[in-house]
């Protein structure tokens, strides 16, 4: 009784409008500091006087980093608190960043990146860990609903913004933004009062924290959640990985209007999203999700195959983005929900796999013929989110 207690205490001291905007922007940070520069990288090449192949390692590097990261901060947080692991990390976060900008060659670039994914992890894993102090039930489901929305738009609105700035500014400029970015949360965290009171949490020393990922890891109905979301997050990067090759250089659509479908494909993730408090509990909000998912993900891939009109490709890419807004909201408060004793390790794990899961999935796009690839890929993810979804709700709608 106490613990809620605390929590309401908690939930009062920072507004839910302070939270969702906070918590929004530092859990889109980490994706954002990954996406954001993609314009860049024929730029870059020709800067650092190296190979292609170079620059994107820096791309997977951060990405390793964003993973890996969040596996050590998570459970810092739940040892020592969230706010002071989380600015921490976001000073680290500036310190890679001015590296980066002053970097004399590619592989020192490749080093900072690789930092930055580990300091933007921060952001990604506590922001989950914080809604979990504070929420439960469908509260937790519908604050998730709201967080998902934001966090959903940083990958696909990251490149077109980039894309914009790159033609007013260079690289370094871009940089430069992210720091300011960095300084921003910064500021806007120094009001953020702890989420998490001491006497909830880890009393072992440090390495013991994190043994507390055996009793997480053990937890089937968990993984399965966290599965569900790596699944979906995967067709997520797939689509990401892709649309540039299939709306521009298959449908020969212009950089203006591809970045229309773009946007209107990141509303509809944010509508799918803001779906799930119209549902009774989250496992309703999910059970829905993936039934939608699967049907369409087979009207996705036909219409690829078949070369249809890209009017009719990107209206089926609509409506399929709306059920993966249903999906990744509703996993996620789960996933969490089966775990609040230990919720950083939780919270990291999801983050880890789900990252690691998308990272592994980009490249295969770019295998063979994209629209056929693409295709596989995503009827292959979207039997996996049916499968786990399956695994963890006995009462899914076969």
């Amino acid at each position: 009784m106490s613990v809620i207690y605390n929590k309401r205490i908690m939930a009062t001291r920072n507004s839910k409008l302070y939270l969702l905007i906070t918590l929004g922007i530092a859990s889109a940070f980490g994706p954002f500091l990954t996406d954001f520069y993609l314009p860049t990288l024929p730029v870059l090449d020709k800067y650092f006087n190296t190979s292609a192949s170079l620059v994107q390692l820096s791309l997977t590097f951060c990405m390793i980093g964003l993973a890996v990261g969040q596996l050590f901060i998570g459970p810092l947080s739940d040892k020592y608190g969230r706010k002071r692991p989380l600015l921490l990390s976001l000073g680290l976060f500036g310190v890679a960043t001015i590296g980066c900008i002053y970097s004399q060659d590619i592989h020192w670039f490749i080093l900072f990146r690789l930092v930055q994914g580990l300091a933007g992890a921060g952001g990604v894993v506590i922001s989950k860990s914080i809604a979990t102090d504070l929420y439960e039930g469908r509260e937790l489901s519908m604050f998730f609903s709201l967080l998902s929305g934001v966090q959903g738009l940083a990958p696909i609105c990251a490149p077109a913004l980039g894309g914009f700035l790159l033609e007013v500014t260079d690289w370094k400029g871009i940089f430069w933004i992210l720091f300011a970015i960095g300084l921003l949360l910064v500021f806007i965290l120094s009001f953020f009062k702890e989420s998490l009171p001491k006497k909830c949490r880890q009393k072992e020393n440090i390495y013991s924290t994190f043994h507390n990922y055996i009793p997480v890891l053990h937890n089937k109905r968990f993984i399965n959640y966290v599965l569900v979301q790596a699944f979906a997050m995967g067709v997520m990067f797939a689509y990401i990985a892709a649309s540039p090759f299939i709306f521009q250089t298959h449908y020969g659509l212009s950089p203006t209007a591809y970045g229309l479908c773009f946007g209107a494909n990141a509303v509809a993730i944010m509508l799918g999203s803001f779906s799930v408090s119209f549902f009774h509990s989250a496992k309703q909000a999910m059970r829905t999700g993936t039934v939608g998912f699967g049907l369409v993900s087979l009207m996705v891939a036909v219409a690829l195959i078949s070369n249809a009109t890209v009017i009719i490709v990107e209206s089926i890419l609509f409506l399929f983005l709306i059920f993966l807004g249903l999906i990744l909201p509703s996993s996620t408060a789960l996933a969490l929900d089966e775990e609040r004793d230990n919720s950083g390790n939780a919270s990291a794990l999801l983050g880890f796999l789900t990252f690691l899961f998308g990272g592994v999935i980009s490249p295969l796009t770019g295998l063979g013929n994209m629209l056929y690839t693409t295709s596989i890929i995503i009827i292959v993810c979207c039997l996996g989110v049916w499968w786990c979804t399956r695994k963890a709700i006995s009462d899914i709608v076969c």
